[in-house]
């Protein structure tokens, strides 16, 4: 921690971004990264407000909603597919190197090294657990911490390195993942004609999923009798590694897009660097193609019948690529529109953005009161358009909250005391 900075690295590092010193483009980039963060923290929840009120497999499958889904044509699915599942995420991801990045600038310019990072995404790992285990299962925050104590690793990269070296990581994902496509498509095809060796596969398929099923159903049922107890235990017991399994899986595409968040901002991405016209040029190219080749993929499992091999088939194997496009797509535009977000919305977005570390955990926290067998118990009851109110309710709390907040302290209230831990002092919150 207390290792000195050579001089000529923390040049190097500046010179490789020259607004990086100059405070007015320092303030600007902040509030782009506040804009986009609170759109996509408000994404976030669209995407995982299906998997917080119904059984996990029902935000890929609609047939597992406990209840009619409200959206019998799956046009509801396919729209948040093609819009918000995925994308959100991955703006979140970039916007999370990019922030490492933020973070470094100013612990170099104090004398601080990266061990200073580290121990910070130490204690992200620390509350991803306490996420996981006692909140809700969907936890991203330990991933993101266990992948970027490895980014760390790369922060003393040329910009375009760390550009380069993710787009071709990210691409190695996209070719593993492809694999997955396999077991829909043994799934459905005719075993009529299928050799023994084929029949056997597809069989084996079908058998991990029902255990997969009979395992989830131990946590619907304790979501839904209010069996707190249970629900910690089964998750403690029976998914206790499934933060670094789960890290590990999607390694291939959270660890690149956080390289290509730290190349972006960087190159000034979020401050400037590229003009507004080649943002909203690639920026809807990027959304438009990207948006298409999903509406194709949502077509295509609406063909099928949302089937469960087949979504899933579309969430892991067919979208990473389109997904990235669009990804990077709606980052551009949201970078090119941000400036002019000034009115009481962006001002209540940006303040959103600011506490997204609060918003996020809090989240999770005001879902369980919705939707616990001790608390509302409305798990399993909502249908597809239900959830969505339950959604718009929770920004309205979101922007309600922040902005109000934020005039009067300095952080919000989960970003305080990740500082706090971070620096080992308590450190001033009211303004």
């Amino acid at each position: 921690m207390n290792e000195a900075v050579a001089p000529d690295m923390v040049q190097e590092f500046e010179a490789d971004h020259a607004d990086a010193v100059a405070p007015v483009a320092r303030a600007a980039r902040i509030d782009t990264l506040d804009f986009i963060r609170g759109i996509a923290v408000m994404g976030i929840l669209w995407a995982n407000i299906v998997a917080f009120g119904q059984p996990m497999l029902a935000y890929f499958t609609p047939d597992k909603f406990l209840v009619p889904t409200g959206d019998p044509d799956g046009w509801m699915w396919i729209v948040q597919f093609v819009l918000i599942d995925g994308k959100m995420r991955g703006l979140f991801t970039v916007l999370f190197g990019a922030g490492m990045v933020l973070f470094m600038e100013k612990a170099w310019a104090r004398g601080a090294t990266r061990a200073l990072q580290a121990w910070r995404l130490v204690i992200l790992m620390g509350f991803g657990l306490v996420h996981f285990y006692f909140i809700w299962f969907g936890d991203i925050l330990f991933g993101y911490a266990f992948l970027g104590l490895i980014a760390l690793t790369c922060m003393k990269w040329r910009a375009k390195t760390q550009l380069w070296v993710g787009l071709a990581g990210y691409m190695v994902g996209v070719l593993f993942f492809a694999a997955t496509i396999a077991p829909w498509l043994i799934v459905n095809a005719d075993m009529a004609t299928a050799t023994p060796e084929l029949v056997e596969q597809r069989d084996g398929m079908i058998a991990g999923m029902e255990e997969e099923l009979a395992s989830q159903q131990i946590a619907t049922d304790a979501i839904r009798s209010g069996d707190y107890g249970a629900l910690v235990a089964h998750r403690i017991g029976e998914e206790g590694l499934e933060p670094l399994t789960n890290s590990l899986l999607f390694g291939l595409e959270t660890l690149p897009l956080m390289l290509i968040g730290m190349a972006l901002y960087r190159f000034g991405f979020f401050s400037g660097g590229v003009p507004r016209e080649k943002l909203l040029l690639w920026g809807w190219v990027g959304a438009i193609v990207g948006g298409l080749a999903h509406l194709a993929i949502g077509l295509v499992m609406q063909a099928d019948g949302f089937s469960m091999f087949g979504t899933q088939a579309a969430f892991m194997g067919m979208s990473p690529l389109p997904r990235l496009v669009m990804t990077l797509g709606l980052a551009a535009l949201l970078v090119a529109y941000a400036p002019g977000a000034t009115g009481w919305l962006g001002d209540r977005i940006r303040a959103a953005g600011r506490a997204a570390f609060t918003n996020y955990l809090g989240t999770s926290i005001v879902m369980m009161f919705v939707f616990h067998g001790w608390a509302l118990g409305l798990f399993g009851q909502l249908n597809r358009p239900q959830l969505y109110l339950v959604v718009a309710l929770a920004w309205i709390v979101m922007l309600a909250w922040s902005k109000p907040w934020l005039e009067r302290f300095n952080y919000g209230p989960l970003e305080w005391l990740w500082r706090c831990l971070t620096y080992r002092r308590l450190v001033p919150l009211r303004k």
